[in-house]
C-alpha cells in the first residue's frame, strides 16, 4: 500500500514547493509538512519540555572506558548513557504510534516473536507482559488456576519472545515468557524454527548490508507471518527555512550522515525500508512517515509531546552520537566535540529554530504460500 503523508497541519504561508523532494519518496512525500508554531518564551523552553518527560535510569555494568563514556567490550557495544536514551527512544516511539508497541496485524496464533536488537530489552518485556499467561484466582477455592486462564489483555498465549542483542544490557527479572540472546544479527542465524513476527527498531548506523537484514527476516518468518522495521531518516529540515545551512546543528547532521556512509553504515534507513521489503519478496507492505518535531515548538499537543521526548533523546545522547565517529574518523579531541555538542544544545534550547525529522515504520507479510525455512 501506498506511504501516507503525516497528517500535520499546513500553513499557507510557506511555498511547499521550493522543498526538494527526494528520490526514495512517492508523490504524496514531495512537500515537507509544516506544523503551527507555539510561543516560548526562551527562559521557559526546557520548564516545558520537562512537564512533558520524566527521568529514566538503567542499571548496566562490564563497560570499557573511551572519551569518559563506558562501552561494552563486545563489538564496541552500547554506553551507559546511551541505554538511557533507548529507554527514552521507547517512549517517544509508544507516544507516536498512539500507544501501540507496534503497527503490523500479528497473528492471532503467534507463538514466536523475535526483537532484532532489542537494546535494553524494553518492547520485548513489555510485549512479554501482553503475551504471558498468567493464573487465575479460583473464585470457590481461591487458589490459583489456569483452566480457562486469558492472557493480560486478551493477547495471545504461549507466545515466547526472544530479544536479540550484541549488549547484555537487558534486566534479568523478565516475564517468564521473555529471554535474552547475546549476538550480533549480522552473523550467521541459527534459529530453527520460523517466527510468526519479526520486530526490527532503531538500527541504523548498525546494520551494513540492509538488503540481507531483510532478506535473513523473510526467510525465518513463517508463510503469513509479518515483519516490522522502524527507523529514521535523521536528516534535519525545517518548514520555514529556521533551520540554517550554516548552523552547527544542520552542519553536525549533514557531517554525520556523510561520515556514516564512508563507514559503510547507513544513518537514515528509514528511507529505504518499504522498497528493501519489496526487493526480500514481502507483500501487502504497509508503510508510514511520522513527524519528529526537535523541541515543543509546534501547537499541535501530539506533536509537542513528541518533540518534547525527542528533544530529551537527542539532548541525552548528544555525545553518544558523536564522540566514537567522530573521534575514530574524523580524529576530533574530546574537547572538540564538547565544543560542537555545547553548540548545538545551545540551537535546541532556541525557541524559534523550527527542526524537525521523520520516523519511518514499514512492514509486511510473507506470502502464505511461501515455503517455510
Amino acid at each position: 500500500m501506498a506511504a501516507q503523508a503525516p497528517s500535520v497541519e499546513v500553513e499557507p504561508d510557506i511555498e511547499a514547493s521550493a522543498v526538494p523532494c527526494h528520490p526514495a519518496f512517492s508523490n504524496e512525500f514531495r512537500y515537507l509538512p509544516t506544523v503551527q508554531y507555539g510561543e516560548h518564551p526562551d527562559s521557559a523552553y526546557d520548564s516545558e519540555v520537562a512537564s512533558y518527560t520524566t527521568s529514566i535510569a538503567s542499571t548496566i555494568t562490564n563497560y570499557r572506558n573511551e572519551n569518559g563514556r563506558r562501552y561494552h567490550a563486545y563489538k564496541d557495544g552500547t554506553c551507559q548513557k546511551e541505554t538511557e536514551r533507548l529507554d527514552i527512544m521507547h517512549k517517544l516511539t509508544e507516544v507516536t504510534l498512539g500507544g501501540k508497541l507496534n503497527l503490523a496485524p500479528i497473528p492471532k496464533d503467534a507463538k514466536r516473536i523475535l526483537d532484532i536488537g532489542t537494546g535494553t530489552g524494553i518492547w520485548a518485556i513489555e510485549m512479554g507482559k501482553l503475551y504471558v499467561l498468567r493464573p487465575r484466582v479460583c473464585p470457590v477455592q481461591n487458589s490459583p488456576s489456569l483452566t480457562n486462564c486469558k492472557t493480560l489483555g486478551d493477547k495471545f498465549p504461549d507466545a515466547e519472545i526472544i530479544g536479540n542483542d550484541f549488549s547484555p544490557i537487558q534486566p534479568h527479572w523478565v516475564p517468564p515468557n521473555v529471554r535474552f540472546e547475546v549476538d550480533d544479527v549480522e552473523d550467521e542465524w541459527t534459529y530453527h524454527q520460523p517466527f510468526d513476527f519479526i520486530h526490527c527498531r532503531f538500527m541504523g548506523n548498525a546494520i551494513h548490508d540492509w538488503p540481507k537484514l531483510h532478506r535473513r527476516c523473510f526467510e525465518h518468518t513463517k508463510p503469513g507471518g509479518w515483519v516490522e522495521f522502524i527507523d529514521l531518516d535523521i536528516n534535519w529540515v525545517s518548514p520555514d527555512g529556521s533551520l540554517k545551512e550554516d548552523s552547527a546543528s544542520k552542519k553536525f547532521n549533514n557531517e554525520f550522515v556523510r561520515i556514516s556512509r564512508e563507514a559503510n553504515v547507513e544513518s537514515c534507513p528509514g528511507l529505504y525500508l518499504e522498497g528493501w521489503m519489496k526487493d526480500a519478496g514481502f507483500q501487502n507492505i504497509h508503510a508510514e512517515r511520522f513527524v519528529w518535531p526537535v523541541g515543543t515548538w509546534p501547537k499541535d499537543k501530539q506533536l509537542k509531546e513528541v518533540g518534547a521526548w525527542n528533544y530529551l533523546q537527542i539532548m541525552e545522547g548528544l555525545e553518544a552520537f558523536t564522540y566514537a565517529l567522530f573521534t575514530r574518523h574524523l580524529g576530533y579531541s574530546k574537547a572538540e566535540v564538547e565544543v560542537i555538542c555545547a553548540n548545538i544544545r545551545k540551537e535546541m534550547k532556541d525557541p524559534s529554530m523550527h527542526a524537525m525529522f521523520y520516523l519511518h515504520v514499514a512492514y509486511g507479510q510473507v506470502p502464505e504460500t511461501a515455503a517455510a525455512s
